[in-house]
């Protein structure tokens, strides 16, 4: 299979945009697949420069509810009338960011994207679309990770609380005897996700594609330290290669490297891995 990374934090050629989110296009022997669409449009002028065209995708999946994943869905509706667009059920709610000193931040989807909802298919915490596509939002909780999201809150009938990321959904992939895990910001840790692609695969996937959510840990925090090196030491198990960016951070990164070597890898705009 073909992954390539249509928009993400930074470029790897200086003539594509680059943005706080991430897109992925999945090419199969039976699907032409969107991972979620960036912030905005700018996704789509990156797909035309990389030679993807996005009017023949037939599957759109946004991984959870926030902005900097969902903010290109209207974008893409408007190049492709054919896809499919799978949503969990949750990502519609109200989320924000909480900021010392700042009022919450909203960072939801923009409640106007309703109006595609004869394009949406919701979804909840497991969908086998088919022999090569599984989407699930129900992975154990193996390993205490929440603490890397703790900033981001849901609004609820009680006032705003810790989002739990109920709205969170990730893709397995599975073709020519390879199985590729595709996590959006792994809020509820990558190490949980894992555990959920090996309960439905029988063994661990030969790769990981997405945001581990570091970056907001305080680099001079010891807990924090802790975390980031717990994930790495539990990712040594088998032999996954991860491919990781977004919202993981350049100081989780580092730490993840020294760890994982060559097993732990970068997402950049532009960048094409065939699996």
């Amino acid at each position: 299979m073909k992954i390539i990374t249509l928009l993400e934090n930074t470029a790897c050629d200086a003539g594509l945009c680059a943005a706080h989110g991430l897109s992925l296009y999945i090419e199969t022997p039976k699907h032409k697949i969107l991972f979620d669409m960036g912030p905005d449009e700018r996704f789509i002028g990156n797909a035309e420069k990389l030679g993807v065209d996005l009017s023949a995708v037939d599957i759109a999946v946004l991984s959870h509810g926030h902005f900097d994943h969902g903010g290109g869905l209207r974008a893409f509706s408007e190049v492709n009338s054919r896809a499919d667009i799978l949503i969990h059920t949750d990502a519609f709610g109200n989320f924000y960011a909480l900021e010392e000193g700042k009022e919450p931040r909203y960072i939801g989807l923009d409640p106007e994207l309703w109006e595609l909802e004869s394009r949406v298919i919701p979804t909840a915490d497991f969908v086998k679309l088919d022999d090569e596509l599984t989407l699930f939002s129900d992975e154990p909780e193996v390993f205490h990770a929440l603490a890397a999201s703790a900033k981001l809150h849901v609004e609820t009938p009680d006032g705003l609380r810790p989002d739990p990321f109920a709205h969170e959904q990730n893709l397995l992939v599975t073709a020519w005897g390879k199985s590729v895990l595709f996590a959006g910001c792994a809020h509820r840790g990558i190490v949980n996700i894992l555990a959920g692609a090996k309960e439905r695969l029988g063994r661990l996937p030969d790769a990981v594609f997405g945001g581990f959510h570091f970056f907001e840990l305080d680099p001079a925090d010891s807990e924090s330290a802790k975390l980031i090196d717990d994930t790495g030491k539990a990712l040594l198990e088998g032999e996954t290669v991860y491919y990781t960016g977004h919202c993981t951070g350049e100081y989780a990164y580092e730490r993840l490297h020294a760890i994982l070597g060559d097993r732990l890898r970068r997402m950049s705009g532009g960048s094409v891995v065939e699996i």
